[in-house]
């Protein structure tokens, strides 16, 4: 039994190693591709649903406005006239006067999930083909526009995504959720990417176009369900598109104020996942290497083989943070962050376990029930 014990609490390392080379070889690829060629600048209309007003919202908007693309359009959908965001939309209006900025307000519908609901109006409205969603949270550079429209060019992408790091930590939740981004979840996003392509977009910026979102019904087809991000990269990857993950990177500025925010994030989150992907979900138990390092080095017929447990694992675990965060992505986070990857380890594992016993997400201030699939509002499904 003991050994049996010892060869399971193993199996994390392998996951661990998988992910390495998944995040080192797409690195390498990425940076071997040629540039994208300058001359495809198409019109663009880059879509933005606004929810409440993001810390250093002008900022992340004026980033917009300062791109090297020649047409171009911002257009934002807010709750109405009087939301607090207006403040900084006016302002932006002020100082660009030469780009063309509009204001929906609204999503002109009822939806559980209000995101789509205005992204489906924002792509009805769009004057352009091409389409680039972006959160309000985002802060881009001059060249994002070029960089993530550029793979359009080739008819066989149906869509493009980038990674995304946090910038201005302040607290240790801030800090929690870039080693989380670093170490964990690109992780997994890199291993599935190796394993079986890109079939998901990551929500702080889509590029695609109107007719591929026409081919299945849009955000229109998905307004009550939740991982509206996830669902556009699968559903244009049905349609035999490919879909393109860049190694160009955004900025989103971190709000967490508290660990309570980001647990309750977080949280909602791996609900969701276990709902959307069951079998991945369960799969996870066997790529938490600390909680099994832990077990292997309880039952370990001898100290120095419970300290080759442990050490691997912070070795394997510091390694692929590395990795990604420090040869991939450049963040200086990923080494400051590293005393956190334990920390980090010990409250994934925690919300996967709690995961299970959740019956419904909070969605936007609403409780949810996920059920085949769909957000059903708690005090309806009740009734």
């Amino acid at each position: 039994m003991i050994f049996i014990c010892l060869f399971i609490a193993a199996i994390p390392f392998i996951y661990y190693l998988i992910a390495i080379y998944s995040s080192w070889r797409f690195f390498v690829e990425s940076r071997r591709k040629r540039a994208v060629s300058p001359n495809f600048t198409p019109p663009v209309s880059n879509l933005k649903p606004v929810k409440g007003t993001d810390p250093d919202a002008y900022d992340n908007f004026a980033s917009f406005c300062r791109q090297d693309y020649p047409d171009y359009e911002l257009v934002f959908c807010v709750d109405g006239e009087d939301a607090p965001v207006m403040d900084a939309i006016n302002r932006l209006k002020r100082d660009f006067p030469e780009r063309s900025i509009r204001v929906l307000f609204g999503s002109d519908r009822e939806a559980a999930n209000d995101k789509a609901a205005k992204l489906a109006r924002l792509v009805r409205e769009a004057r352009h083909e091409i389409l680039v969603i972006s959160d309000s949270d985002v802060r881009a550079r001059p060249d994002y526009l070029k960089s993530v429209v550029g793979p359009l060019a080739d008819p066989e992408v149906g869509a493009v995504t980038v990674p995304y790091v946090s910038t201005g930590e302040t607290t240790l939740a801030d800090s929690l959720q870039s080693v989380g981004m670093l170490s964990d979840f690109y992780a997994g996003i890199f291993v599935a990417r190796q394993l079986d392509g890109v079939k998901f977009a990551l929500g702080p910026t889509i590029a695609t176009t109107r007719s591929q979102l026409g081919h299945f019904g849009g955000y229109d087809a998905i307004l009550n369900r939740p991982g509206d991000d996830l669902l556009i990269g699968r559903l244009i990857a049905e349609q035999g598109y490919r879909v393109e993950l860049l190694s160009y990177t955004i900025e989103t500025v971190a709000d967490f104020g508290s660990l309570a925010e980001l647990v309750q994030k977080r949280l909602r989150w791996i609900v969701v996942m276990r709902h959307m992907r069951p079998g991945g979900h369960l799969g996870l138990l066997l790529t938490y290497g600390l909680v099994w390092s832990v077990i292997a080095a309880a039952v370990a017929p001898s100290v120095a083989i419970g300290a080759a447990y442990l050490g691997l694992y912070l070795a394997l675990r510091v390694l692929l943070t590395m990795v990604i965060g420090s040869y991939g992505l450049r963040q200086p986070s990923a080494l400051k962050n590293i005393a956190l990857i334990p920390v980090w380890d010990a409250i994934a594992f925690a919300l996967w376990l709690i995961s299970f016993t959740r019956r419904s997400v909070r969605w936007r201030g609403s409780n949810y029930y996920i059920r085949g699939g769909q957000l059903v509002p708690v005090a309806t499904a009740d009734e």
